[in-house]
C-alpha cells in the first residue's frame, strides 16, 4: 500500500526543467482551469448524475455497516430469553450485514461503468481538438516547438482528465458524503461533543496535511528533476555510443553518471524524510482523535447513556472516515498536478493561429493553374527580410525554376505558396485567386510538394506512397514507385511493399526517401508541382535516371523547382536566379549563359567542380 503524501515519482520526461521545454503556463486559477473542464464533462450529465446517485447508494450502504454491527452487539448482549433471539434476530442482520457490504460494492461499481463513458469521451474529445488545433497551427509553431514536451503536455494532459475525475469523483466527494452522514448520525444519536471532536480532528488533519504537502512539493521537484538529468545523461551517452568509445571515455561517462545519481540520492533522502514527517503527524492526529472519540464513547457506556454496540459504531465511524483520510497527501497532490496538467493542455488549445481562412472563404476554382507571385515581401522576423519585393509568374502548364546561394529564399518561396505563412507585403495569386482568400485545404490539396528534407512515417513502405492519396489501390501505388525508379528496390525486399521504413524513413538511405517522396506526389497527382531540391539526395546516376521520370511528372502541370544543382533545371521555361530575396536574373538557360552574369558564373563554378581529379 502506498504511503499517505507519497506518489509514485514520475518519469524522467515529465521534468519542466530538465527537459528544456519550457512550461506552458496561464494565470489561470485551478477554479477557472476546473471551469474550462466543465463543458466537456457536462455533456455527459445524465451519467454523472447516475453516476453521483450510485455514489450516494454505495456511502449509504458504507455507512449503514457500522449501524448494523451496533445492532448485532447490542441484540447478542446478553439478556432473558436469549434463545429465540439467537435464532431469529442475528442471521437476520447477518444477511443484512453482508448485503450491505455487496450493496457497497456493487453501486461503486456501477458507479465506475456509467461514469466511464463520461471520462473516456472527456478525455478523448480534448485530446483530438488539440491535435487538431495543432495541425492548425502555422509553421513557425512548429518550428519553434519541442516535440517531447508538447507531446509530453499532451499526454499528461489527458491523463489528468482522469486523474481529476477519478480523485475528485471517486476519492474527495465520497468522502465528503461520508463525513455528513458520519456527522448527522453522531450529532442526532449522541451529543453534540462527538460532531465538535470530529470536525476539530478532520479540520487540523486538513489543515497540516495541505500545508506540509505544499511545503514539501519543493523537495519532490528537485528529487524528480535530478532522476530525469541522471536519465538524461545515462540516455544521451548510450545514444553517442561511438562516440564515447571513440575517446575511450567510459570512464568519464561513468563518472558523471554516478555525480548525478549521488545529487539524486540527497535529494531522494531529504524528501523521505518530509514524507515520514507528514506521516508521523498524521497518525498521531488519527490516534488523538480516536483516543478522544473512543474516551467520549466508554464513559457513556459506563454512565448507561451508551451501548456496547455504540462503542462498536462510533470506533468504526473513525476507521472509515480516516482511510481515505490517509491518503489525502497523494490525492491533494494528484488533484493539483492534474489541474497543472490540465491547464498546459488548454493553453496549448488557446494558441493563436497564425494563419488561419478568412471569414466564408471559399475553395480554389482550380480551373486555372496560373500561379503569380506579385511585389511580395517576407521576413521571418522583422529585423532579417528574407524576400524583397519578388515578382513573377508561373503560366499554367510550363516549368520555372529559381537558383540561388543558400539562404537566399527559395525555399521560403514554397513555403508562401502552401501558405505556411502569409506574406507581409504584396499578393500571391493561383489562377487569378489571391490564396490568403480561399480556404488552406483547397490550395495545398492542388500542390504536390518533394521537399528537400524527406521524413516519412514510421509504416510501411505502400502507407508512405499512398499517403499522397489514401485510398489508392496497390496497382496505383506500383505504378508510382516504378515512375520514380524505387519499384525494383522495393520488390527485391524480403517484405516488399510491406516493409516498415522506420522513425522517419531511417531504415532507407537519403535516396531511396527522396524517391518514396517523388512517388508519393506523383500519385497524388496535382495541378501545381514544386520540386525543392528534389534530387539534393540522389547520385548523379540516379539523378540523370529519375530527371526524365521529373519532367514527365511536370507534363502539363505548373512546375516550381527550387534547385541548388544547376543541370537538374536547364529545360525550364524560365529561370529566376535569386540572392538576398532579390531577383537578380531571370531567363532561360541559353539566355543567362549568353549573359555572362551571375547565372554563368554559377554555371562555370559547379562545371568545374564536376570534373573528377585525376
Amino acid at each position: 500500500m502506498r504511503r499517505s503524501g507519497e506518489a509514485p515519482t514520475p518519469s524522467p520526461s515529465t521534468s519542466q526543467t530538465v527537459s528544456g521545454h519550457p512550461p506552458a503556463t496561464s494565470d489561470r486559477s485551478d477554479w477557472a482551469t476546473l471551469r474550462r473542464l466543465f463543458p466537456y464533462l457536462w455533456q455527459y450529465k445524465w451519467r454523472v448524475m447516475a453516476a453521483l446517485t450510485f455514489m450516494v447508494g454505495a456511502k449509504v450502504a458504507n455507512v449503514g455497516v457500522p449501524v448494523l454491527l451496533k445492532n448485532l452487539i447490542d441484540t447478542m448482549t446478553p439478556k432473558p430469553d436469549m434463545a429465540q433471539a439467537l435464532l431469529i434476530v442475528p442471521i437476520g442482520l447477518l444477511l443484512a450485514y453482508g448485503l450491505l457490504r455487496f450493496s457497497t460494492a456493487l453501486f461503486g461499481e456501477l458507479r465506475e461503468l456509467i461514469f466511464a463513458k463520461a471520462t473516456e469521451g472527456t478525455a478523448r474529445q480534448i485530446a483530438l481538438e488539440v491535435f487538431g488545433h495543432l495541425h492548425a497551427l502555422s509553421l513557425r509553431f512548429h518550428l519553434e516547438r519541442q516535440t517531447g514536451g508538447m507531446t509530453r503536455d499532451i499526454e499528461r494532459g489527458t491523463r489528468g482528465v482522469h486523474s481529476l475525475i477519478s480523485m475528485s469523483l471517486y476519492s474527495i466527494v465520497p468522502t465528503l458524503i461520508e463525513l455528513v452522514l458520519v456527522l448527522t448520525i453522531l450529532g442526532v444519536k449522541f451529543d453534540s461533543l462527538f460532531v465538535w471532536i470530529t470536525v476539530a480532528a478532520l479540520v487540523l488533519y486538513i489543515g497540516f496535511t495541505v500545508t506540509v504537502t505544499e511545503w514539501r512539493t519543493q523537495f519532490r521537484k528537485t528529487m524528480n528533476e535530478l532522476d530525469s538529468m541522471a536519465q538524461s545523461r545515462a540516455v544521451d551517452s548510450l545514444l553517442n555510443y561511438e562516440t564515447v568509445k571513440y575517446f575511450n571515455n567510459e570512464e568519464f561517462e561513468a563518472r558523471r553518471y554516478d555525480a548525478s545519481l549521488d545529487r539524486y540520492r540527497k535529494a531522494a533522502i531529504k524528501s523521505q524524510r518530509t514524507l515520514s514527517m507528514l506521516n508521523t503527524g498524521q497518525q498521531l492526529l488519527i490516534a488523538v482523535s480516536l483516543v478522544l472519540m473512543l474516551w467520549r464513547a466508554t464513559s457513556g457506556v459506563v454512565e448507561g447513556r451508551m451501548t456496547l454496540g455504540d462503542l462498536v459504531m462510533v470506533n468504526a465511524f473513525m476507521i472509515q472516515l480516516y482511510i481515505p483520510l490517509n491518503f489525502l497527501g497523494v490525492i491533494y497532490r494528484e488533484i493539483k498536478q492534474s489541474l497543472t496538467d490540465l491547464d498546459k493542455m488548454f493553453v496549448l488549445m488557446e494558441k493563436e493561429r497564425e494563419v488561419r481562412d478568412a471569414p466564408g472563404a471559399q475553395p480554389l476554382a482550380g480551373a486555372d493553374s496560373t500561379i503569380r507571385f506579385e511585389d511580395v515581401s517576407f521576413a521571418y522576423e522583422p529585423a532579417r527580410p528574407i524576400l524583397k519585393h519578388v515578382s513573377f509568374e508561373i503560366p499554367a502548364g510550363k516549368t520555372v525554376a529559381v537558383v540561388g546561394p543558400s539562404g537566399s529564399g527559395k525555399s521560403t518561396l514554397a513555403r508562401l505558396l502552401y501558405r505556411f505563412y502569409d506574406v507581409q507585403q504584396g499578393r500571391i495569386t493561383i489562377g487569378g485567386e489571391d490564396i490568403r482568400e480561399v480556404t488552406q485545404s483547397s490550395v495545398r490539396r492542388a500542390i504536390g510538394i518533394v521537399p528537400q528534407d524527406t521524413v516519412l512515417f514510421n509504416d510501411t513502405v505502400e502507407y508512405n506512397i499512398a499517403y499522397g492519396r489514401p485510398g489508392a489501390s496497390r496497382e496505383e501505388v506500383e505504378a508510382a514507385a516504378r515512375a520514380a525508379r524505387i519499384h525494383d528496390f522495393i520488390s527485391a525486399t524480403p517484405k516488399g511493399y510491406e516493409t516498415t521504413v522506420g522513425e522517419r524513413g531511417l531504415k532507407l538511405s537519403g535516396g531511396e526517401k527522396q524517391r518514396v517522396a517523388i512517388a508519393r506526389t506523383l500519385l497524388k497527382n496535382p495541378p501545381i508541382v514544386i520540386f525543392d531540391e528534389a534530387t539534393s539526395a540522389l547520385d548523379s546516376a540516379n539523378e540523370r535516371a529519375i530527371q526524365s521520370e521529373l519532367k514527365s511528372a511536370a507534363q502539363d502541370k505548373t512546375t516550381l523547382v527550387i534547385a541548388h544543382r544547376l543541370s537538374t533545371v536547364v529545360d525550364a521555361h524560365e529561370i529566376l536566379v535569386l540572392e538576398s530575396g532579390v531577383i537578380v536574373e531571370r531567363g532561360t538557360h541559353a539566355e543567362l549563359l549568353a549573359r555572362q552574369g551571375r547565372y554563368a558564373q554559377m554555371w562555370a563554378l559547379q562545371k568545374s567542380e564536376a570534373v573528377p581529379l585525376l
